[in-house]
């Protein structure tokens, strides 16, 4: 009997040194940042201008259209943009177009002011949305491509470098987007955050940059695969006209994911997975959506929040993505979910002890350090997760349905969180153990399809 000997740490890390990982890092960077313009920086603009809890909290519905970027997903899948897809490629030509948007939106938000036309800030912030979700649907499979369908080791540190890049794009976002709005706001410009869309755009500019340096590799067995489940779909509909030909290709692109997706795992594992990518983050996003309103009744300023939840807080991400990336290619996928469900359970009953004990910065700073831990944790255990589960034939459609359905619950859900901190007449702390208590549900479904995964 053959004895196979366990990777050290240092063969383990190693896998890290492969160039396809900085390629990797630069997508979750484009991936993270419109995250920060949707997020903090449209809840932190809204809250500066008098509009209250409950609004901020329903304007977070705007992430909704995460939830449901599957729906298009097959389109990006197969549809090719003019001229752009020439120049540099399907999946690249997808990301500069959806940047493009954004660029535009951020130029259209410098000149609105909230208060008198909300409905127009929020109509804007959808169009950005919309815009990053659908890229998002590119950038995952253009990140997935580059690691081979066997290489299970290299997929989760891909994981893990795609975390990392997310949120230096969001982290890092927000430390330029938090001190650019008090450094105008201190120089006396009345339309500080206005001015600070516009320094933003300058990020987006960048990212497009950086992205040309990502290797596309050719579709052409993605292509091949797809024509094939065409060509079967037109035989069972028995002829071969221009009408049959259109109706295969709606049929393949619509329902063919789907289809190998529960072919694959069987339809009872399907489901479970789905309820467990549904359930998983649900305590997370209603905390993430009122953090930053949390902070700021806490009497926490923009610096601060920018220093601790940013700055500190993106070099504590980063380094602990890594750590989990490496705990889960040597401990496996499924017992990294487990472990990184309870340590986000955890951490978010510290927010319920700052929310209790009053303004510490002490207290603040140890409290977010730990929850970007436990998040670190999660997220790259969550991205390896779903990457692992998804065919290549439909790369872009199967991994937008996945994470569409985890972002369903974080979104929907979450956009009530305003009014549950309302409804508890602001008192935080009772909040935060309520979120705690939501990760539970997710860890009892990963128990019972644990060992019936189909994972590399």
């Amino acid at each position: 009997m053959e004895i196979v000997k366990k990777q050290t740490l240092s063969e383990t890390f190693s896998v890290y040194l492969d160039r396809r990982m900085v390629r990797i890092l630069l997508l979750g960077i484009i991936s993270g940042f419109p995250w920060v313009l949707i997020g903090s920086s449209l809840s932190l603009w809204l809250k500066e201008d008098g509009l209250s809890r409950s609004t901020i909290g329903w304007a977070g519905l705007i992430f909704g259209v995460y939830a449901i970027n599957y729906l298009w997903a097959p389109v990006i899948d197969r549809i090719r943009i003019p001229w752009l897809t020439n120049k540099i490629g399907h999946r690249r030509g997808w990301i500069v177009a959806m940047q493009f948007i954004i660029l535009v939106s951020l130029v259209c938000w410098s000149v609105v002011d909230p208060t008198a036309n909300l409905g127009l800030v929020i109509t804007i912030g959808l169009i950005i949305a919309i815009a990053s979700a659908t890229q998002d649907i590119t950038v995952d499979a253009l990140r997935i491509e580059q690691i081979g369908e066997n290489e299970g080791k290299s997929m989760q540190a891909g994981a893990a470098m795609a975390v990392v890049g997310w949120w230096t794009g969001y982290k890092l976002g927000g430390v330029i987007a938090l001190n650019a709005a008090e450094y105008f706001q201190q120089a006396g410009f009345e339309n500080y955050w206005q001015i600070t869309f516009l320094i933003l755009g300058i990020v987006i500019i960048a990212c497009n940059i950086g992205l040309m340096f990502v290797h596309e590799p050719q579709p052409t067995e993605r292509q091949i695969a797809q024509k094939e489940t065409d060509q079967m779909i037109e035989r069972k509909l028995g002829s071969s006209g221009a009408v049959t030909k259109s109706v295969a290709w709606v049929s393949g692109t619509i329902a063919g994911p789907i289809i190998s997706f529960f072919k694959r795992n069987g339809f009872k594992i399907a489901i479970g997975i789905l309820g467990f990518v549904f359930l998983f983050k649900i305590g997370e996003a209603f905390l993430g959506r009122m953090s930053i309103v949390f902070y700021k009744e806490m009497g926490f300023s923009k610096g601060d929040i920018a220093l601790y939840s940013k700055g500190i807080g993106w070099i504590t991400t980063v380094l602990f993505t890594l750590l989990g990336g490496l705990f889960a290619i040597r401990s496996g996928v499924v017992k990294a979910m487990f472990i990184s469900g309870i340590l986000m359970a955890a951490t978010n009953l510290l927010f319920a002890v700052l929310a209790w004990s009053g303004k510490s910065e002490l207290l603040f700073a140890v409290t977010v350090l730990l929850d970007d831990i436990a998040a670190a944790f999660a997220t790259v255990a969550f991205v390896a997760f779903i990457s692992l589960l998804v065919d290549r034939t439909y790369t872009a459609t199967q991994y937008a349905l996945l994470a569409s359905i985890g972002t369903l619950g974080r979104t929907t859900l979450a956009a009530s969180s305003g009014e549950l901190v309302d409804w508890l007449n602001g008192d935080w702390g009772i909040f935060f153990i309520i979120t705690t208590v939501m990760v539970i549900p997710s860890l009892i479904c990963l128990w019972f399809i644990r060992n019936k995964l189909k994972l590399q």
